[in-house]
């Protein structure tokens, strides 16, 4: 059957039902305008709707887009390692150990208040620490903030990673990184810290770490410290390295989720380059031994309180031990360590009227006592005040005329030896060796009884300073002193008075306003030793990046050749060893060993000693230097140095010391006890 084709204004789609339908509902529209109404208004919504998608995908597309990067990356620095500081034999002294701290970032907290506060409750319990502020102010008077009110200080809307706390056991980080679901904007940061295994032994070298000083937040953030975290040097090697120790840091761009955890590193900006390493001339095991030995020899002086010990190569300036008691622990500087920890000790140590912050080897401005006799028997044998023949008496005691009332012998001043009967005629060698004191006395301030012109007070300091004194050494470790070599113009200036000989006389034989370091004083006797030539002491070998490859390679520095003949210097070498011999220096004498040396015994008061008037009469302290080579070699091989406090004689407690030191630095097992010299006693 053939279909009926449709009407020509009919579509196959609509029949004449279906047209009906359509304009029944058109006429029903035209009769409710409401409902024209709203449809219009459907249709205006989802066209301002359109236009505004349209809007912000195709117009503003391009900055929503960045705000959306922005809200997920962030801008980190990546820590760089810190160098090594390693001893002379590659021994770490030092090392980096990874240290847990907990950062909160306050903008990822939740929005509703009471949900922020149970984050930060949670975390206050799980970190021991309050959440906010007790009202009780501790004994103290330093009030510790809570976990409320440290977040409060930054803003609830800072992007910025507050630490929260430091050095948290590593229990405790593997707990609240374990609930970090719970705990939005809650990370765990793992730091590297320096951790000292030799502690006390060389901390005086080491130096330690301390947070960025307060105050100076900009100057140090233009160097590339980060104040809110980073610590420097602030003793020691660890601050005078501190540009080479500390490296660069390096910069990336991280992704992170809502809750704050890093997703990914977008882009890494700069890759961090860790720090150089500096290797000592320091021997560990020779260190070791020597504050053994110090702290014996301490002990049989009374239990000096204060002792300094220094062993040296005399041909390079290098140091090989220096050992400064009392000393303190640097690892209290690290973090992890309690406050209340830290402050106890600190107060313990700031009421030691001895000081165990400080390197006494290089910050103690002592008078030698008679060590200072090689400066001034030197000086006047280039001076032509003495010569190898001249000879000298020593009574045991001189009497020098006030010049003011020269025929009053009242009015007069004794000067003694300290060996009262005398030494009788001397040589310059012998007045070495037997460390006269009135034979200096003359060589020093003359003596008009016989016509005898010293070297005077000029020509005394002018040497001291050519042997270095009275200006520092340069040791590559910060706080050194610069000691004191009086003059007349020093003294009027400093006390508003005149120079008198008798200020000459306590100058020529170490005593009165002459101080100097112990490292100042072995360096110059170092110069003695090896024929002349004043070197620049050395604690740093060389130094290494991270690759092992030298940067700073060593190089002895010389600061100046001495203006004296070497002719001069071989007859102060020839009564230093004569001290050893047979005269004040006697208990060095080492089987095998050539020794040469002077001791010292420097009597002065200080604010310690003397604080209380007539309780102590000028208190006695030792020196010793000495050098010392295998017999047969040509040149010296090491130099040792002692000073005890308050400790005596130097003839017999400093001398000790530093004959255990040459036998334990020569390998010598001998224990007989040298034969006695021609002293019983001496400075």
């Amino acid at each position: 059957m053939i279909p009926r084709m449709a009407e020509p204004h009919q579509t196959p789609y609509t029949t004449p039902s279906a047209q009906g339908k359509w304009e029944e509902r058109w006429a029903l529209l035209k009769r409710s305008p409401r409902v024209i109404l709203l449809g219009l208004l459907v249709a205006g919504i989802l066209g301002l709707l359109t236009l505004r998608v349209w809007q912000f995908q195709v117009v503003e597309g391009a900055y929503y887009r960045a705000q959306a990067v922005q809200q997920s990356t962030r801008l980190i620095t990546v820590a760089a390692p810190r160098g090594i500081i390693y001893d002379a034999n590659g021994v770490p002294l030092v090392r980096n150990v990874p240290s847990f701290n907990v950062l909160l970032i306050p903008a990822y907290l939740p929005d509703e208040r009471e949900a922020a506060e149970d984050v930060l409750i949670r975390l206050a319990w799980l970190l021991d620490m309050p959440y906010a502020t007790s009202g009780a102010r501790p004994a103290s008077g330093k009030v510790e903030l809570g976990l409320r009110e440290m977040v409060e200080q930054v803003g609830f809307t800072s992007y910025r990673p507050l630490v929260v706390k430091r050095g948290v056991d590593r229990e405790t980080a593997f707990l609240v990184a374990q609930q970090s679901l719970l705990l939005p904007g809650v990370s765990i940061e793992v730091e590297s810290v320096r951790h000292y295994p030799y502690g006390p032994l060389v901390s005086q070298i080491v130096g330690y770490l301390l947070p960025v000083p307060g105050g100076r937040d900009e100057y140090y953030r233009a160097l590339g410290y980060d104040p809110a975290t980073d610590r420097l040097g602030m003793a020691g090697i660890e601050a005078t390295y501190e540009e080479a120790l500390r490296g660069r840091k390096g910069r990336q761009i991280v992704e992170e989720d809502v809750m704050g955890r890093t997703i990914r590193v977008v882009a890494d900006l700069a890759s961090p380059r860790p720090g150089q390493n500096v290797y000592l001339t320091l021997d560990l095991e020779l260190q070791r031994f020597v504050e053994e030995a110090l702290r014996r020899g301490m002990e049989r002086a009374k239990n000096s309180p204060r002792g300094v010990a220094i062993v040296m190569n005399p041909r390079t300036g290098e140091i090989l031990a220096m050992v400064s008691l009392p000393t303190y622990d640097n690892n209290l500087f690290t973090p992890g360590v309690s406050p209340l920890e830290l402050a106890r000790e600190l107060e313990r140590m700031y009421a030691d009227p001895h000081r165990p912050l400080l390197n006494h080897a290089i910050s103690d401005q002592l008078p030698p006592g008679s060590v200072f006799k090689l400066v001034v028997a030197a000086a006047a044998l280039q001076e032509g005040v003495l010569t190898p023949y001249t000879h000298l008496s020593c009574p045991g005691t001189i009497v020098v005329p006030n010049k003011y009332f020269p025929n009053d012998p009242g009015r007069a001043q004794e000067f003694h030896c300290w060996k009262r009967t005398g030494h009788g005629t001397l040589d310059v060698v012998g007045g070495i060796a037997h460390s006269c004191d009135v034979f200096f006395y003359k060589t020093g301030g003359g003596f008009e009884e016989i016509r005898f012109k010293g070297l005077g007070v000029n020509r005394i300091a002018q040497y001291a300073r050519v042997f270095g004194l009275g200006e520092p050494t340069g040791v590559e470790l910060p706080a050194e002193a610069t000691g004191t070599v009086p003059t007349a113009d020093w003294k009027r200036l400093t006390f508003g008075e005149s120079w008198a000989t008798g200020d000459t006389y306590n100058f020529s034989i170490g005593q009165g306003f002459l101080t100097v370091t112990p490292l100042q004083m072995l360096n110059a006797v170092n110069a003695i030793a090896n024929g002349g030539t004043l070197y620049r002491p050395r604690i740093v070998h060389h130094v290494t990046d991270a690759e092992g490859n030298v940067v700073q390679p060593f190089e002895p520095q010389v600061i100046r050749t001495l203006p004296i003949s070497a002719e001069h210097l071989a007859l102060v070498r020839e009564g230093m060893h004569g001290a050893v011999e047979y005269g004040t220096s006697y208990r060095t004498k080492i089987p095998g060993i050539y020794v040469a040396g002077k001791t010292g015994t420097a009597q002065f008061c200080d604010d310690i000693m003397c604080g209380t008037p007539g309780k102590y009469d000028q208190p006695e302290h030792a020196w010793f230097v000495a050098y010392a080579m295998p017999e047969g070699a040509e040149e010296p091989e090491v130099s040792v140095l002692v000073f005890l406090y308050n400790g005596g004689e130097g003839s017999t407690m400093a001398v000790p010391v530093a004959h255990e030191i040459l036998k334990y630095y020569f390998g010598i097992t001998e224990t007989e006890e040298p034969a006695r010299g021609g002293d019983e006693a001496a400075p």
